[in-house]
């Protein structure tokens, strides 16, 4: 596994690293593994790292990704002690699933939808009704199926009556990040993120509109059934909910929730 940060323990392990220690071996005693939504990446590599510092004797192990991917991880037996997923419904699978101790479940932090164009971009899109331009050719949004903002990008398409035509142009990503991407190499005219995202690659992408949704953006987190370190779970997620772990997703451009 790839280590970060080198002055403190926090790593990061990949979707099939995950699903590989799932099958072959646990986790480290010592590990605490954290799977989370992609586009917690950035802020929580800070906040495993500042959770380190306050227990030394517990490493920090994180692996993002699409979330309702790292359910399916968790269900199928990958090692996790803690799920922070984008949206309600990977949670509520989860939940279905009995894999997370529904009691440990909060609402920590919110975001919004944007839609974004890649700096360099010429073609005008302003607004979601743009996406229907015969110059715009490709737009990434997450897979609905299985990603949450695809979901979300869905449902505020669908609300403006442009689901059809947008999906006909859709490159359908596999979490939030690998959309930002594909916008920011100007691979697609335009894209559907988290505002989170986009302010990381703001030297690569615009906003050009917040998307307004029907629903509540909020991330909910909790403890896996599975935990084998109960203690040190609950620590983390408190942490998380705490006023130090709030101001680091704040500092991140997360909502309060």
């Amino acid at each position: 596994m790839q280590r970060f940060l080198p002055r403190a323990h926090v790593r990061t392990i990949g979707l099939a690293a995950a699903l590989s220690l799932g099958l072959a071996a646990p986790a480290h005693a010592a590990d605490l593994v954290v799977s989370a939504a992609a586009s917690l990446t950035n802020a929580f590599k800070t906040i495993a790292q500042q959770y380190e510092v306050l227990h030394p004797d517990t490493k920090v192990v994180l692996n993002f990704g699409a979330s309702d991917v790292l359910m399916q991880q968790i269900v199928k037996g990958a090692p996790a002690d803690v799920f922070a997923s984008a949206d309600q419904e990977a949670m509520n699978k989860a939940v279905a699933e009995k894999v997370i101790k529904a009691e440990t479940r909060h609402d920590f932090v919110a975001n919004q939808l944007v839609l974004i164009v890649p700096a360099t971009g010429t073609v005008p899109v302003h607004a979601l009704a743009d996406l229907t331009r015969p110059e715009v050719k490709r737009v990434a949004i997450g897979n609905p199926a299985s990603v949450p903002v695809g979901r979300y990008a869905k449902r505020a398409l669908e609300a403006a009556k442009l689901w059809e035509p947008v999906e006909a142009k859709a490159v359908l990503a596999q979490n939030v990040r690998q959309a930002l991407d594909y916008v920011s190499r100007g691979e697609v005219e335009a894209g559907l993120v988290f505002s989170t995202d986009a302010a990381i690659a703001a030297d690569k992408v615009k906003v050009a509109s917040p998307v307004p949704l029907n629903v509540p953006l909020t991330y909910p987190i909790a403890v896996t059934s599975g935990t084998k370190q109960l203690q040190p779970a609950a620590d983390f997620v408190a942490y998380v909910l705490s006023p130090a772990g709030q101001a680091v997703l704040a500092r991140y451009g997360f909502l309060k929730p």
